[in-house]
């Protein structure tokens, strides 16, 4: 076997998270473009992600610019295998305390749509696009995310295609709606034995009954919404949506009623009032196949903002189901826990996707798509690995701060190690000889700084994450 040639290492603490996949890139090449892809993407968020972008050459005329032209290369036409990729990067993740999954996190079920022009790229169609809020020209991908109230990353993702590009539309065998994928999703999941408590979605997936069919056939708990205006068939004069059910429980400050009040402590210290309702109306209730939970902040005013109408297949702890389903069984407490784990994605994943480029790819056929978001997925990872590394401060003394990131960055930039500020010095310097920089582009520490500070890229992030615990209130 012959002797592998070395490569350009990667600034700071990124070279020994890439040196994880060498093994899996067979030519220098690929090594390489793996390193300079990855950093690429860490950098500033004022840089498109595009391969002009993340080969720091000119927008437009650099496109034939070598360096752009090899990371086009890499992507679209090299011979590795993103899936082996992602499998690497989720065994770091599993080998790491600080991310290791466990049984008590969330497989919260996602997905995201971006605008593309044109009809030749795949899996392209008019659809709903989230990131715009509206149906457009564009991509749709549904992804699993484990998440805990420590930490979250993405599991796997799908591309959803679109009717349109079959021959039979929605009859094609091969066509597959956005529940079906998501349900394999959970399978691969299971499959993998990645551990998990419940599966946490959104109301289109609340509201699936297939979906929810799936998941009692393979036994998996699930905490899903549903809209206020969800209902079912009833008689004139009683309760018919899960709003009605809200609004028929009566509630004052002396005298809850059958609200619970839960005590949300928040990352930044803060506490705040939750009501949780275990309602009993419909095909609803706490000895039936489902559960309806409703939780507020008002239950006077059910503000749209921060109500919550959930159903689960979780037994009511003390139930008769308790006792004879294999699913452990959840308080009010414990159920307004899970689907709070939604916020990372509601808000933090929206942000981790504009800031590494998820959208900015310039490709069009599926393979480069999904090797950029594999791509996407290890940068974002990257920066929960560098947290567990000796010279990398908690992200609790960062937000403790008070400052912006980069205010953090600049504070932080004299802690740097020696070693680590030569790398700089020396990338910037092949930067400034090797390709033509936009005019609106900076050199200097600041632009490979982002890549070996990855506690910076996290912080404002996490500042919007879930509750670090909920308790019932007693009396």
């Amino acid at each position: 076997m012959s002797r592998r040639l070395p490569v350009a290492p990667a600034p700071g603490p990124l070279e020994a998270y890439a040196g994880a996949f060498d093994d899996l890139l067979g030519h220098r090449s690929q090594r390489v473009q793996f390193r300079r892809y990855l950093e690429g993407l860490l950098l500033a968020s004022e840089r498109n992600k595009t391969f002009t972008g993340l080969a720091n050459t000119e927008p437009g005329a650099g496109a034939t610019d070598p360096a752009a032209q090899r990371m086009q290369w890499f992507v679209s036409e090299s011979t590795w295998d993103a899936e082996r990729i992602n499998q690497r990067r989720l065994q770091l993740l599993a080998a790491t305390p600080a991310t290791a999954p466990d049984a008590s996190g969330a497989l919260i079920i996602d997905e995201t749509g971006d605008r593309k022009w044109g009809g030749q790229t795949a899996h392209v169609g008019r659809q709903w696009l989230g990131s715009i809020g509206k149906t457009d020209n564009g991509v749709v991908s549904v992804s699993s995310v484990w998440a805990d109230e420590r930490v979250y990353y993405p599991i796997e993702v799908e591309p959803y295609t679109p009717a349109s590009h079959f021959a039979r539309g929605k009859a094609d065998p091969a066509f597959r709606t956005k529940p079906q994928i998501a349900l394999q999703l959970v399978e691969q999941a299971v499959g993998a034995a990645r551990p998990f408590r419940a599966v946490v979605a959104d109301s289109f997936y609340g509201e699936h009954e297939a979906f929810k069919a799936g998941l009692e056939t393979l036994s998996i708990g699930y905490v899903l919404a549903l809209k206020p205006s969800h209902c079912w068939w009833h008689l004139e004069g009683t309760i018919g949506s899960v709003f009605d059910a809200a609004q028929a429980a009566d509630w004052q400050a002396d005298a809850p009623g059958d609200w619970v009040a839960l005590q949300r402590v928040f990352r930044d210290g803060h506490e705040e009032t939750w009501w949780a309702l275990e309602a009993d109306a419909g095909p609803y209730g706490p000895e039936r196949a489902q559960r309806l939970v409703i939780v507020t902040t008002d239950p006077t005013q059910l503000p749209d903002q921060s109500t919550w109408y959930l159903t689960t297949n979780v037994p009511t702890p003390d139930s008769a189901r308790a006792a004879t389903r294999p699913l452990t069984a959840a308080d009010l407490a414990e159920v307004v826990r899970l689907y709070g784990l939604r916020i990372w994605v509601e808000q933090s994943y929206k942000q981790v996707k504009g800031t590494l480029g998820w959208a900015d790819y310039q490709v069009r056929n599926a393979v480069g798509i999904r090797r950029h978001w594999q791509l996407v997925w290890c940068a974002f990872s990257f920066c929960w690995w560098a947290l567990d590394q000796e010279d990398i401060q908690p992200i609790e003394s960062v937000l403790d701060t008070g400052l912006s990131p980069i205010q953090v960055e600049a504070v932080r930039a004299p802690h740097l190690s020696s070693a680590n500020a030569n790398q700089r010095e020396k990338k910037n310097h092949a930067m400034a000889t090797s390709a033509p920089l936009a005019p609106s582009t900076t050199q200097g520490p600041g632009v490979v700084r982002t890549v070996s500070e990855a506690t910076t890229i996290l912080a404002s992030w996490i500042q919007r994450s879930p509750s670090r615990a909920i308790t019932s209130v007693v009396g």
